[in-house]
C-alpha cells in the first residue's frame, strides 16, 4: 500500500512524544487544564460539572449552566434494571464482574443511535437546522411536514415521541430547574415547543427529554459534538445502582431462566448423523 509522504512526515514529528492541546501535569509547577491550574484555580472553587464541561469542550461554563447539567444527569440516572443499559449493570453484578467493568459496559450499551446519549447529536442537528429553516420563513408546521416527508410520512423526529409512555415527566423537572436557576426560553427551545404543539395536534405525540435538552444546549451555544462529549457518561450512575442491587444478592439471581422459557422457533430436533 502506497503511503502518503505527508502522513509519514507528520507521524515522524509525533514519534516518541506525547503532545497535548488540553493540558497535563508539569512536575513542580502544577496540573493544567485548558489554561487553568487544576489544583489552584479549579479545585474547591468550581463544581465538578464545571470542570467536566471544561474538559469536554475547552470552555469553562458558569455554575448556573453546570448546575442545570447536573440536574439533567440526575434525571437520566434511573436505578431501574428494566432499562436496556441498566440490565448490563445488573448482569455484571449477578456474575460478580467488577463495578467498573459493569458500569462501562452499560455506558457503551447506552451509546446507541436509537436510545441514549448519542441521540442528542441528531436531536441538536435537527433543532438547529429547524431554526435556520424558520428564519428562512418556514413555520413549525412546515418543518414537521417536511421532516415527516423525509421519514415516509411518519412523525419520527429525533427528540419527539416516546415508547411505552405519553409525555415526559423529566421535562417538567428540568423546566422547574431552569426556572429556579433563572434561564429564559431561548429561540431553539421556543421552536421546540412550537413543533411539539404541531405533533400533539396531528399525531398525539409530544416532546421527550432528548428534544428538550437538545434545544436547551443549542440555546447555550453548544454544538452536537460538544453536547455528546459532555454527556458521554450520562447514564453511568443508574447502571452502577443496578450493579450494586444484584451484587448484594446471591450470585446469578438476575432473570434466571428455564429452558422452556425460551420461545424457540427454529428447526425441530433432528438426529446427529453417525460418522
Amino acid at each position: 500500500m502506497k503511503m502518503n509522504n505527508n502522513i509519514i512526515e507528520y507521524w515522524n514529528t509525533q514519534r516518541g512524544k506525547i503532545r497535548s492541546r488540553k493540558g497535563g501535569w508539569r512536575v513542580g509547577k502544577g496540573v493544567f487544564c485548558h489554561g487553568y491550574n487544576l489544583l489552584e484555580d479549579l479545585a474547591g472553587s468550581h463544581s465538578y460539572f464545571q470542570v467536566l464541561i471544561l474538559q469536554a469542550t475547552g470552555r469553562l461554563p458558569d455554575k448556573k449552566f453546570a448546575d442545570w447539567c447536573e440536574a439533567f444527569f440526575i434525571c437520566l440516572s434511573w436505578p431501574d434494571a428494566r432499562i436496556w443499559c441498566n440490565q448490563i449493570g445488573a448482569l455484571g453484578g449477578t456474575v460478580r464482574a467488577s463495578v467498573v467493568a459493569a458500569t462501562v459496559a452499560g455506558v457503551l450499551a447506552g451509546d446507541s443511535r436509537a436510545y441514549g446519549q448519542r441521540t442528542l447529536v441528531e436531536g441538536l442537528q435537527f433543532i438547529q437546522g429547524a431554526l435556520k429553516e424558520k428564519r428562512r420563513g418556514l413555520t413549525a408546521r412546515d418543518i414537521v411536514h417536511q421532516e415527516c416527508k423525509r421519514q415516509g410520512g411518519k412523525p419520527q423526529i429525533m427528540g419527539y415521541a416516546r415508547p411505552i409512555a405519553k409525555g415526559d415527566e423529566r421535562i417538567i423537572a428540568m423546566e422547574r430547574v431552569g426556572k429556579e436557576l433563572g434561564f429564559d426560553v431561548g429561540a431553539h427551545l421556543s421552536l421546540a415547543y412550537e413543533i411539539e404543539n404541531v405533533l400533539l395536534d396531528e399525531f398525539d405525540e409530544g416532546m421527550n427529554i432528548g428534544g428538550f435538552v437538545s434545544a436547551f444546549f443549542s440555546d447555550q451555544g453548544y454544538s452536537p459534538k460538544e453536547t455528546y462529549q459532555i454527556c458521554s457518561v450520562l447514564i453511568a450512575s443508574g447502571v452502577t445502582a443496578c450493579y450494586v442491587d444484584t451484587y448484594d444478592r446471591p450470585p446469578e439471581n438476575f432473570l434466571p431462566m428455564h429452558c422452556d422459557d425460551i420461545d424457540y422457533q427454529g428447526p425441530p430436533p433432528r438426529p446427529v448423523p453417525e460418522k
